[in-house]
């Protein structure tokens, strides 16, 4: 058994798990094995496969697992040569015969990073889509904090997934101010759909007084919510799946799959800035024309 790291900007993806008829990560690696020999076209799956997780659209991760029987010469460089360009491997382990990428995990680990300027620094239309085009409430950093001590530790979350089961669960929520961003990390040995992003969402508005605290003991009350009290999930964007860790293996740096990985999202970086800035520039001249900061 074969166990590699996949890393990806889940941008242009409908998630990772394949769907019918719309684009996944999960496609373009059994397509990239299909390409390889590695896996045959009438095939759904390799043998013994597996993955990490299953990261809902437009969510990116680091450390991305997947495991499968593969030949000895399948390294991530060899992976990558059949991969789209942001979908990279890029390091790999030898596993157990009776190895499973998802229920042998022993921890995940999310990072979500939350556009939360301070104070006067906070732009006019730099709030989520519902607050697009007015200045968002700002984020009390101590009161954040709070909140996600608050719903760290077992609990049952199901006022905060779309699960129907599998919703008690005992995750580990932190943040770290990085200038205008919150940096949100959240452990646990594993996560309910949605659960991580319903999570900042609920920190983030008990922080900008939008909802009482109260609201925490309200939503892991056993009672459910009301559609109208329901809270909804951060933007995926933001959502990194960066660590699983599995007890006795240990993964290797492929240098060459990693150069490679560097390469990509070092482009991906510039042409991002680069677009962030020309929005700036384009803020800046409709605001000198009409008079408005």
């Amino acid at each position: 058994m074969r166990a590699f790291r996949i890393a990806y900007d889940g941008t242009d993806y409908h998630g990772f798990q394949r769907q019918p008829d719309v684009p996944t990560v999960e496609d373009v690696i059994f397509d990239a094995l299909r390409a390889l020999g590695v896996l045959a076209a009438d095939a759904r799956k390799p043998p013994g496969y597996a993955a990490a997780g299953r990261t809902d659209a437009g969510v990116s991760a680091l450390a991305q697992t997947v495991a499968f029987e593969a030949p000895g010469w399948l390294t991530p460089r060899a992976f990558n040569a059949e991969l789209p360009t942001d979908v990279r491997a890029w390091a790999s382990a030898d596993a157990p015969a009776d190895f499973h990428a998802t229920h042998d995990a022993s921890r995940r680990e999310y990072t979500y990073y939350l556009y939360a300027p301070l104070g006067d620094d906070v732009p006019a239309g730099a709030g989520d889509p519902p607050t697009r085009g007015s200045r968002p409430a700002t984020v009390d950093d101590d009161r954040f904090r709070a909140a996600l001590e608050a719903l760290s530790g077992r609990r049952d979350f199901h006022n905060l997934t779309p699960d129907d089961c599998g919703t008690v669960r005992s995750p580990t929520l932190e943040a770290s101010r990085e200038g205008e961003y919150l940096l949100v990390t959240a452990t646990a040995d594993g996560f309910a759909r949605e659960l991580v992003r319903r999570l900042v969402s609920l920190a983030r508005s008990v922080a900008t007084g939008e909802e009482p605290f109260a609201k925490i003991a309200r939503v892991l009350s056993a009672d459910p919510l009301p559609g109208h009290e329901g809270v909804a999930p951060a933007a995926p964007e933001p959502l990194v799946l960066t660590d699983v860790r599995y007890p006795g293996v240990e993964f290797v740096v492929d240098d060459r799959g990693a150069s490679s990985a560097r390469a990509v999202f070092g482009g991906l970086r510039v042409e991002r800035t680069t677009g962030a800035r020309v929005a700036e520039r384009l803020r800046e001249g409709i605001a000198r024309r009409s008079g408005s900061p």
